[in-house]
């Protein structure tokens, strides 16, 4: 492929532009019209225990819209932190980004899809903070341009050249049926394991098409789809995943995954539906394991989309859990360089505790179990519970020195960045309890961390703290 030339002015540029992008000033909000006016009073902004909570409703432009006034200066961050952390990983600015990809990734928007992000573009400019389509569309795919797209090409640039990615190693989650649970229905897990820069996935949204299933999931403010993808919908159907470490591929010819996910859960009324969207235009972009479940039929599956391998297991009488290692041979051997038995890494290490946890515990797999699995913190390589660190389904890779881990920096940020659980009783009624921040109820202080750690002052800005909060529950059409 071409690459968009990067002359001396925009070489300038992607050093300045994390700066001049946190100095622009919010011009003046334009009065809203009438029917914008009408839009907004269908919708629902409030905070509770560190999440932000956001119904929106109607036509694709009208949901955009709603989205996209309530939380556009969330959303505004949001994108001013996706591009420092871009720009230090890859030297360059964000515009590059965007003119590099713009034109596979658009090709594969729908468009339901495209009026809904323009309408998060109006809604934004209604509130007085301004930003482009191009910008919104970079930022629902910036997993899979950043993570996926980015590492091939660089390897083009410069096959020597050393690559810096967003960790590919993240979540930990497990669904459960049948004789492992307490009441034989499903009750699905999963948290979230990110860097403590990036993408700050507080957002439940309860989106309520005009066409399609309701939808309760977690979010970003300003995306379209999940990005952590754990969800319900009123079909019944309930899913999470968790990456597909280590993974190596991605094709411009696909349809982006931030596109499929969306779609498989507005459109999907079965397991089968739900699948065979997943993996029609399969860019291999966020490769996933999905951990689906049905709550009418207590069926559930772990879909693992590579980009050439495809694995499905299905079942109603017992588990599947994720922990950033394929369990497909296909995918692992020939897709991922990820070594199944080097329990020092943490995929690996996850693994083994998720097994332990599941045969402890089978038959008795409730809410409140699954709360206390996330909040784990036993260490399988080095049989550690008192020790908070990086290997652990309740990851706090801050505290970690990583020394039987070479791969991995010392100390480095990241870790649980929530938990969330859902089973059958909770799921029929489109609710389920969250927690935001660790699972554990630690809490991080940026400032405190980059005192003790000045390798990352590069993080100045961006880092943000994340204090202790407890429990919630979050339902469909909640008010605040």
């Amino acid at each position: 492929m071409k690459f968009a030339a990067l002359p001396l002015r925009y070489l300038r540029f992607a050093v300045l532009f994390p700066l001049l992008f946190s100095l622009v000033p919010l011009r003046a909000a334009p009065a809203l019209t009438a029917e914008q006016s009408q839009w907004l009073a269908r919708a629902e902004r409030h905070e509770k225990a560190g999440w932000i909570y956001l119904h929106i409703e109607g036509e694709p432009r009208a949901r955009g819209f709603q989205h996209g006034y309530l939380l556009a200066k969330e959303i505004a961050e949001g994108i001013r932190v996706t591009a420092v952390q871009w720009h230090h990983d890859s030297s360059f600015d964000w515009t590059w980004l965007i003119a590099n990809t713009k034109g596979f990734i658009n090709r594969g928007i729908d468009p339901e899809n495209r009026a809904e992000l323009k309408g998060i573009v109006e809604g934004m400019r209604a509130a007085g903070v301004e930003t482009t389509f191009d910008d919104i569309v970079a930022y629902n795919a910036s997993i899979e341009t950043t993570g996926y797209w980015w590492p091939e090409v660089a390897k083009k640039l410069d096959g020597s050249a050393t690559i810096v990615t967003t960790p590919k190693e993240a979540c930990s989650s497990f669904i459960a049926t049948g004789r492992m649970t307490k009441d034989g229905g499903v009750v699905l897990a999963h948290n979230t394991m990110s860097d403590y820069t990036g993408a700050i996935y507080n957002v439940i949204l309860d989106l309520v098409p005009a066409k399609g299933h309701r939808i309760l999931m977690q979010t970003v403010p300003g995306w379209i789809h999940s990005g952590t993808d754990f969800f319900i919908t009123d079909a019944g159907l309930v899913g999470s995943e968790t990456t597909i470490g280590n993974f190596h591929g991605f094709s411009e010819k696909g349809v982006p995954e931030f596109i499929r996910m969306r779609r498989a859960a507005q459109d999907a009324g079965s397991l089968d539906e739900w699948c065979a969207i997943m993996k029609q235009g399969n860019n291999g972009g966020y490769a996933n394991a999905w951990l689906i479940g049905d709550v009418n039929t207590k069926e559930i599956a772990r879909l693992e989309l590579g980009l050439k391998f495809t694995g499905l297991e299905r079942t109603k009488d017992g588990y599947f859990i994720g922990s950033n290692i394929a369990e497909d041979l296909r995918i692992l051997r020939l897709e991922t360089d990820l070594h199944d038995e080097d329990i020092r890494l943490s995929p690996v290490a996850r693994r083994v505790r998720w097994k332990q946890l599941m045969k402890e515990n089978a038959g008795r797999i409730d809410v409140a179990t699954a709360q206390a699995m996330e909040a784990d913190c036993h260490d399988t390589c080095f049989h550690t519970t008192d020790q908070l660190n990086g290997r652990a389904l309740n990851s706090h890779a801050e505290f970690d020195p990583q020394l039987g881990n070479p791969a991995k920096n010392p100390y480095n940020p990241s870790g649980t960045a929530d938990a969330k659980v859902v089973d059958t009783a909770l799921a029929k009624k489109m609710s389920f309890v969250g927690r935001w921040g660790s699972a554990d109820g630690v809490a991080f202080d940026a400032d405190k961390f980059l005192a003790d750690h000045p390798q990352f002052d590069w993080m100045t800005g961006v880092l943000k703290s994340r204090p202790a909060e407890p429990w919630a529950e979050f339902a469909a059409g909640e008010k605040k």
